[in-house]
């Protein structure tokens, strides 16, 4: 009986080879989860052998780990995009919660539940968890700080407050994946909780003020 012959991998560099291993490693996560990311899945994905995927990342547990950083860190700097042109901090708090807590980002969540899962028995993976983990404090953090320092929030301790949040944002985005009640619901009970933590009115979070059109780039 005649076997398959698998086609030969074009030749590229070392570096074009370990980006290309890098993103299917990418694509797998989002598609099943760090769960899925094996020689044999990001071998398929990338149209190589898994002894070629061995060769670039002789460390799965690593690749893994990097692959975690790398979706979670896109996520962090797609948020931060967004928020950035609202000028109060009250509408950038109330744009951040809402679009960590919109459909649409249940692939993203999986991997952060897989992290938080697999990193019990991977120290490189629970060290990239934390590492993100920290990232995303900081940037919640500089959120309320900003609305201290104007008055707009009356939080005595904002790195708590900082915490609160993601812990809420993590636990009813894990309960999403299930569809355990509706986005809207879970978004009022991080509101509402805020708004009281932040010494700010009812409602005051429900929904950021439209943000403001980027400035054209001037004519050359």
């Amino acid at each position: 009986m005649s076997r398959a012959v698998r086609p030969r991998a074009a030749r590229k560099s070392p570096e074009e080879r370990a980006a290309e291993i890098r993103a299917g490693a990418h694509d797998v996560a989002l598609e099943g989860g760090l769960w899925a990311v094996t020689l044999r899945s990001v071998a398929a994905r990338v149209g190589v052998t898994p002894a070629l995927v061995a060769h670039y990342q002789p460390n799965m547990e690593v690749l893994v780990a990097d692959t975690f950083t790398a979706v979670v860190a896109a996520e962090m700097a797609e948020v931060a995009g967004i928020i950035e042109p609202y000028s109060s901090p009250t509408d950038r708090l109330a744009a951040l919660i809402h679009t960590l807590v919109e459909t649409g980002r249940d692939d993203v969540t999986a991997v952060w539940l897989d992290g938080w899962s697999l990193g019990r028995r991977s120290a490189p993976l629970a060290t990239a968890v934390r590492g993100q983990m920290d990232a995303w404090q900081h940037l919640v953090l500089g959120v309320v700080e900003a609305g201290c320092s104007t008055g707009e929030f009356t939080a005595s301790d904002p790195q708590t407050v900082a915490w609160h949040l993601l812990g809420m944002v993590d636990g009813l985005s894990a309960q999403g994946l299930v569809s355990y009640r509706d986005p809207a619901a879970r978004g009022r009970l991080i509101t509402d909780a805020l708004e009281h933590a932040l010494g700010l009115p009812a409602g005051a979070l429900a929904s950021p003020e439209s943000a403001p059109a980027p400035t054209p780039a001037p004519a050359p």
